[in-house]
């Protein structure tokens, strides 16, 4: 045990630096939270304590247009600090990039009992700010002794453990009886979203389609049940009331069901018909998004469905039903006037009619087309061509579904090598 001298008594104050910080998790609802600054740090700070439901107070007196814009959201009081700013506060955070003012934060929090993290000095507050990650209903936070980027780093190896099924934590992730309609985006699965792997985690039944990542279900369980329900071009192919009737009959029997499918639920995907049919039954359903394939093809190839000057609007159509069929709800002479992008999807059978109905109703032959074949997959490949060109095209390179085409000017933008002359002369000739 040390011996006090009457020349150090200012050192048996106790110091943060001794000991370990305790963690707590703050309940901060409706409770007052002041920010002191307006620049990028509280940029970061604020979102999340918005998110948390305290009532904030931001005092700055200038704040990034980001901060502004989320006056609706917080108290924002536009003049420099002063200590009775504090008054009421349960947290402070003293986030100036002066750090005489953040001095005087967080002396006027300590003589209120109120916690302030500084986020110049660590050492000059009374709390520090974790690293937090979320995995479904568990909120994950980490000190690394005052070494944020140590923080981050442990934090996002603990939460993509999680994720990936490399630590268990299956009991924070809602496993109640229904169904979970999960988008699974384009194929890729590195770009299916967190809330699907959430959804792929908890369940006991998954009920997948041929376009749905694959390369996920090999990461499911021995004892969740794998269901195929694909459906192949001209070929067999599950019919959707006997999905409905799968994904109900399981959910009825206790089990937690995913319905897995590619791109969007609700982009072509039939995925309201399962909403509505669950709901029919009074099963419990939700709803996972996913990235359409109509934008994210594209756009990974380096082709953009919208540009400035070039396409203020682009429009996404199923191309599974011919121009000219009784069944077919689309206006063809209203879609060729359209300056903008076109999207096809399910439309590789029939895509020689549509071309040659767009440029019966006045849309350029020369138009710019790509047709994307197999995005996302190791097989993928661009092949590019014209309305007026496109039926041979797609004879000569063999292109068979899935496949994305994409209509106008934008193409020409992303591939100006291929074509050099200007893209809108050319498509309105």
């Amino acid at each position: 045990m040390r011996t006090a001298s009457p020349h150090d008594a200012a050192d048996d104050l106790p110091h943060e630096a001794d000991h370990h910080p305790y963690l707590a998790g703050l309940v901060l609802t409706g409770r007052k939270v002041v920010v002191v600054g307006g620049g990028h740090v509280a940029q970061r700070r604020v979102p999340a304590l918005i998110g948390a439901g305290a009532a904030v107070t931001l005092v700055s007196p200038e704040v990034t247009p980001a901060l502004e814009g989320m006056g609706g959201e917080l108290d924002l009081v536009l003049r420099d600090f002063v200590e009775t700013d504090l008054d009421g506060a349960w947290y402070v955070v003293a986030a100036t990039d002066d750090a005489e003012v953040n001095a005087r934060v967080a002396v006027a929090a300590e003589a209120r009992h109120t916690f302030c993290v500084r986020a110049d000095d660590a050492l000059g507050g009374t709390a520090w700010t974790p690293a937090v990650g979320h995995h479904g209903s568990v909120t994950i936070g980490v000190l690394g002794n005052r070494e944020p980027r140590k923080s981050a780093a442990l934090r996002d190896d603990i939460v993509t453990a999680l994720r990936d099924g490399q630590l268990t934590a299956s009991d924070a992730l809602d496993r109640s009886p229904g169904v979970v309609l999960v988008g699974g985006g384009p194929g890729d699965p590195e770009l299916v979203t967190v809330a699907a792997r959430h959804a792929f985690a908890s369940a006991d039944v998954v009920v997948a389609d041929r376009l749905a990542p694959r390369e996920l279900l090999d990461e499911l369980g021995p004892d969740v049940e794998l269901i195929d329900v694909a459906k192949l071009p001209r070929g067999r192919s599950a019919s959707q009331d006997h999905i409905n009737e799968v994904i109900i009959d399981r959910a009825r029997a206790g089990k937690r069901v995913v319905r897995f499918k590619g791109g969007d639920n609700f982009v072509f995907g039939r995925g309201f018909e399962e909403l509505l049919a669950c709901a029919a039954a009074d099963v419990p359903v939700t709803v996972v998004p996913g990235l359409t394939s109509a934008i994210s093809v594209p756009a990974l190839v380096g082709i953009p469905v919208t540009h400035r000057g070039v396409a203020h609007e682009f429009t996404v159509i199923s191309g599974h039903i011919p121009p000219g069929h009784p069944d077919s709800l689309v206006q063809w002479e209203s879609l060729a006037g359209l300056r903008g992008t076109l999207v096809f999807l399910m439309a590789v059978d029939n895509a020689p009619a549509i071309a040659a109905t767009l440029v019966e109703h006045g849309r350029g032959a020369g138009t710019p087309v790509a047709v994307i074949v197999d995005g996302t997959m190791p097989t993928e490949r661009v092949v590019l061509s014209t309305l007026g060109t496109l039926a041979d095209d797609l004879r000569t390179h063999e292109v068979v579904p899935p496949a994305i085409i994409v209509v106008g000017d934008v193409v020409a933008v992303a591939r100006p090598e291929r074509y050099p002359a200007p893209s809108r002369e050319r498509a309105r000739g």
